[in-house]
C-alpha cells in the first residue's frame, strides 16, 4: 500500500514563512506603536497610549513612518516565522503515531522547541526590526537613520561587531518559547471550548475567537520578557559601558523607576498585533495547504491540516 501524498518539507517552511510575511504586512503599524511605547522610559506625568502614539507619528512624521521597519519585520517573518513553523511540523508528523497527532504537552513542547530554534535564527532581523521602529523617538542627532533591514545589519555588523546582531538572543528565545507554550495551550483551550459551546461552526470566525483569547493570555504572560528584550536590542553604550547588564537588570529597572505594572507597557497594540497576526497567518497558511493539496497532489476536500 503506498503512502498517502504529502507537502513536501521545504514547501511547509515556504508556506509558513509566507503566511506570517502577508500576515505582518497588515499589523506592521501596531508593531512600531508597540516598540515605541516599550523604549519610552516615562516615570511620571501622562503615559503614552496607542492612540497618542499613532496620531503623533501621522501628525509629525507622516502617515508612511507607521511601516518604517517593514522589511525587518518581513525579514524576521522570513526567517524566525519560516523556520518555527517549518520546524513545528515536521516534528508534529515526526511525533505522530498512526495517524493520531501527539497529546497535549508533546505539542506545547514540540511548539517550545520550534519556537527556541525560530527565535536564533531570527534574532538579528528582530534587532534591526526594534531599532528602525524606535528610532524616530529618538532625538535627531541619535537617531540610526538606516534606508533598511539590509542597511542596518550592515551597519550593526560594521559599527558594533557580529555579536550585536544576537543581542538579547536570550530573552528573545525565551519569549519565543513562552509565546509559543502560551499560544497552543491556550489556542487549543479555547477551541475546544468554543466547538463544545455549540454555538460556532470550526471555520475562520471560530479560529478568531480561538486566536484572540490565545493573543490575550500569550500577551500577559510574555511582556515583562518581551520589554527586557526590546530594551537589551535598543540599548546604546554611555562611556563605552552598556545602558543595562542583562534582562533582570532590564526588569529591575523597570519595576523601580517606572514602576511594576510598566512591564507590560504597550499592552493594547501588543496584543492587537499578536491576535489578528496569529488568525491572519493560521488562515494564510490553511488555504496555501488546502490549495497546494487541491493543485498540486490532487486531493479534493483536504484540510489545511492545522
Amino acid at each position: 500500500m503506498s503512502e498517502p501524498a504529502t507537502i513536501p518539507n521545504s514547501v511547509k517552511f515556504l508556506f509558513g514563512g509566507s503566511a506570517g510575511m502577508l500576515a505582518t504586512c497588515v499589523v506592521q503599524p501596531l508593531d512600531l506603536v508597540k516598540n515605541r511605547m516599550q523604549v519610552s522610559k516615562s516615570a511620571g506625568g501622562a503615559k503614552p497610549t496607542t492612540v497618542s502614539i499613532i496620531s503623533g507619528i501621522i501628525k509629525n512624521e507622516g502617515f508612511t513612518t507607521l511601516y518604517n521597519g517593514l522589511s525587518a519585520g518581513l525579514l524576521r517573518q522570513a526567517s524566525y516565522t519560516t523556520t518555527r513553523l517549518g520546524i513545528y511540523t515536521w516534528l508534529f508528523e515526526k511525533f505522530s503515531t498512526d495517524g493520531k497527532p501527539p497529546g497535549f504537552f508533546m505539542k506545547a513542547a514540540l511548539g517550545m522547541t520550534a519556537g527556541g530554534i525560530g527565535a536564533f535564527v531570527g534574532t538579528p532581523a528582530e534587532v534591526a526590526l526594534i531599532r528602525m521602529t524606535s528610532d524616530g523617538s529618538l532625538p535627531a542627532e541619535q537617531r540610526r537613520n538606516y534606508t533598511s533591514v539590509f542597511n542596518a545589519l550592515a551597519r550593526i555588523y560594521k559599527e558594533e561587531g557580529v555579536a550585536t546582531l544576537w543581542k538579547g538572543a536570550t530573552p528573545t528565545i525565551a519569549r519565543a518559547m513562552v509565546v509559543n507554550a502560551a499560544q497552543l495551550a491556550s489556542y487549543s483551550q479555547a477551541k475546544q471550548a468554543i466547538l463544545g459551546s455549540g454555538y460556532v461552526q470550526d471555520g475562520i470566525f471560530c479560529h478568531f475567537l480561538a486566536s484572540m483569547f490565545s493573543g490575550l493570555v500569550t500577551t500577559i504572560a510574555s511582556m515583562p520578557v518581551d520589554i527586557a528584550k526590546t530594551r537589551l536590542q535598543n540599548m546604546k553604550y554611555i562611556d563605552g559601558k552598556p545602558e543595562y547588564k542583562g534582562a533582570g537588570d532590564v526588569l529591575r529597572r523597570v519595576i523601580s523607576n517606572e514602576g511594576f505594572f510598566s512591564l507590560w507597557k504597550g499592552f493594547t497594540p501588543y496584543y492587537f498585533r499578536l491576535g489578528p497576526h496569529t488568525v491572519l497567518t493560521f488562515i494564510f497558511l490553511e488555504h496555501m495547504n488546502k490549495y497546494y493539496k487541491l493543485h498540486v497532489l490532487g486531493i479534493q476536500g483536504g484540510s489545511g491540516g492545522l
